[in-house]
């Protein structure tokens, strides 16, 4: 199917991964961590060969599925997800990196999961064996499509980077399946899944395949979700319906994104991770059907989020409560969900837009996401991961059976429900998805992260090496090679980038070359052969002042340097954080410490509350002192990899 223009600029694609080489001082540690312990160490958890993590029983599931163990399923009735999340992080691991031994392991893994198959294509472990009579019964609670949104994902992955079609047959079966069960036809289901990710994945599905009806049926469940009588809510009328959740015997369908047809929707609802893959498909649909209304409607739900539902490190989802959005400007600090995989998802859907507008902007949130949340849902040994991401800690107030509970001060080998561990693997071994965009006679810099690529533009080879330290200064050298090819250099800008410059062969101008700015981005049109581009902006730390319209955070600020927003931790600043204050007047010095995460510290003057002697916990004839202190702040994104303590973002000014 064409692809219709929506934005008056060019159709735009990801390179392969394979294309695309990474070798940066920052991510490095995660490009080869994930391949090296990550993945390693995840096989282990799903084979439940970790004695102290929590049982995953995942892949046991599929074996009892296969004939080939007995028993019943066990774990979380999405439990299936984190097998198929792990084999989309090996895909894109193999892509850059070839291992026999992880392939074959990989290719074993697919093979019982085409044995757990169903004849006619179903695929659901928890289902086929413990409710086989209560197939498709349960959209609202069941997660079968979204376990087949993410086993369709993988196999795309693992189809794209081995040529292997084993998987691919097994999600194609599948998909077979839920077509020929769902759609607005007479005695077809028309329903819609209670967790989107399908929408999205069947997508992904016809762009590999070419299948027609696989684009349909994405269209069909994002269309008819929010229609009337709700879906959700009719199929819970039913006599012989079964909750799943005890939560949801009473239902908010805003929970689900169904309380409106999505086309009326205007703010971020519901469970944060549903809401952006619901977007993301969205945003995709848009672009393989040229919907300017559907992309309209993403670009309002963008809006609402970034402007007013979003953290400054780049998470969402305030409520500890159902991990959802609630309201405009309702960011708590120390009590929000921020779960890892919605920033991932934010990440996602910032992609898309970007993709299918043209527009850099959407890459300082994706890279916002990134370098905070995102990473800071994983240690630096890739052994113990955060689902949760607050940006206030106080360990003592962490404790079971509290509004808290769900804050972790430190982060777990594994969870009960760990969606989050390998969502974390598949993004950081698919980074090259997000650093580039390719047409024919376009290339896109989205992303500052050091590699050596190879592109094929116009049906010839250009080579590509981005040289840098970024976020450390913001120095980028690119050497292009591309033996006389005529194309448009596009260099995203970033928002906080002061004194942006290219120097293109020594010249900021010449009669060889036209240098504009489009869309955030700087674009060098120029046939290009053998040629340097050196780009060249200040990265320097700055505060961030919160709307007064958060309430959490009036009277306080927040330190950013690039894209990296820096936070207090106890194990530089001592006990009882809140107790602190910043010297919005003094300047901000950084410093460089090589046993600092990341390598840069901010340290700034300050006051610290002096402790009174009284124990109570107000004092009436207590009068407030204070004492100068030094502050030191360090990135977010690699908090809690030292002594365990308090964490601090916005602090009091």
């Amino acid at each position: 199917m064409k692809k219709l223009n929506l934005c008056a600029h060019p159709v735009l694609n990801t390179p392969p991964l394979s294309s695309v080489r990474i070798d940066d001082s920052v991510w490095n540690r995660y490009v080869s961590l994930i391949p090296d312990k990550v993945i390693p160490y995840q096989w282990e958890v799903l084979n439940d060969r970790v004695s102290d993590a929590p049982a995953s029983r995942c892949l046991n599931n599929f074996r009892i599925a296969a004939g080939e163990a007995e028993g019943c399923h066990k774990g979380m009735v999405f439990q299936d997800s984190d097998a198929a999340k792990w084999l989309e992080a090996v895909a894109y691991s193999l892509a850059s990196r070839p291992d026999p031994q992880l392939e074959k392991n990989a290719d074993e893994l697919i093979a019982l999961i085409g044995r757990a198959q169903e004849k006619d294509g179903y695929l659901n472990t928890y289902f086929s064996l413990n409710y086989p009579d209560e197939k498709w019964k349960n959209l609202t609670e069941g997660h079968e499509l979204y376990c087949a949104g993410h086993f369709i994902e993988a196999a795309a992955a693992y189809f794209q980077t081995t040529g292997k079609k084993a998987f691919l047959e097994i999600v194609c079966r599948m998909a077979d399946l839920i077509c020929e069960t769902f759609g607005a036809q007479e005695g077809k289901i028309h329903g819609y899944p209670g967790h989107p990710e399908i929408e999205l994945a069947l997508v992904r599905l016809y762009r590999v395949t070419g299948t027609k009806r696989y684009l349909e049926t994405a269209g069909y469940f994002v269309e008819e979700r929010g229609r009337k009588p709700n879906y959700f809510l009719e199929e819970m009328k039913r006599a012989d319906f079964r909750h799943i959740f005890p939560v949801f015997s009473t239902y908010d369908p805003a929970y689900s994104q169904s309380h409106l047809p999505v086309r009326q929707q205007e703010t971020a609802e519901g469970h944060a991770v549903r809401a952006l893959y619901l977007y993301c498909a969205m945003a995709d649909l848009a672009e393989e059907y040229g919907d300017s209304g559907l992309l309209n409607r993403c670009r309002l739900l963008w809006d609402n989020i970034v402007q007013k539902r979003m953290y400054i490190t780049g998470s969402v989802g305030s409520s500890g409560h159902l991990e959802r959005f609630t309201v405009d400007y309702d960011l708590p600090n120390d009590s929000n969900y921020s779960e890892t995989c919605a920033s991932i998802a934010l990440a996602m859907f910032g992609q898309r837009m970007a993709k299918v507008t043209g527009e850099a902007s959407y890459f300082d949130t994706v890279e916002r996401a990134l370098y905070n949340t995102v990473r800071s849902g994983i240690s630096l040994e890739g052994d113990r991961y955060f689902y949760v991401n607050p940006l206030e800690v106080m360990p003592e107030n962490c404790i079971e059976n509290t509004s808290r509970s769900h804050i972790k001060p430190v982060r777990q080998k594994w969870f009960d429900c760990a969606c989050c561990p390998t969502n974390v693997a598949r993004t950081f071994t698919s980074l090259g998805q997000y650093m580039y965009f390719i047409n024919d006679d376009e290339l896109y810099i989205n992303l500052f992260i050091q590699n050596e690529a190879s592109f094929e533009l116009g049906g010839k080879q250009a080579d590509l090496s981005l040289k840098t330290d970024y976020p450390k200064t913001g120095r980028i050298k690119i050497a292009v090679k591309a033996g006389g090819q005529a194309f448009s250099l596009n260099i995203r800008m970033p928002f906080f980038a002061e004194d942006f410059s290219v120097i293109i062969n020594g010249e900021t101008h010449g009669q060889s070359f036209k240098p504009e700015k489009s869309k955030g981005y700087f674009r060098i049109t120029k046939t290009w052969s053998d040629d340097e581009v050196i780009v060249s902006f200040t990265v320097k730390p700055r505060l961030v002042y919160p709307n007064p319209r958060v309430s959490q955070n009036c009277g306080k600020a927040a330190i950013a340097r690039g894209p990296e927003i820096f936070c207090f931790e106890e194990t530089d600043n001592g006990p009882n954080l809140s107790s602190l204050s910043l010297d919005t007047g003094s300047p901000l010095e950084e410093c460089l410490c090589d046993d600092v995460p990341g390598g840069i510290v901010i340290k700034a003057k300050g006051k610290r509350l002096v402790i009174p002697a009284q124990p109570d916990s107000f004092c009436e004839k207590y009068i407030p002192c204070q004492e100068e202190t030094v502050l030191a702040a360090v990135p977010y994104g690699f908090w809690g990899n030292r002594t365990p303590g308090g964490m601090l973002v916005w602090i009091r000014c």
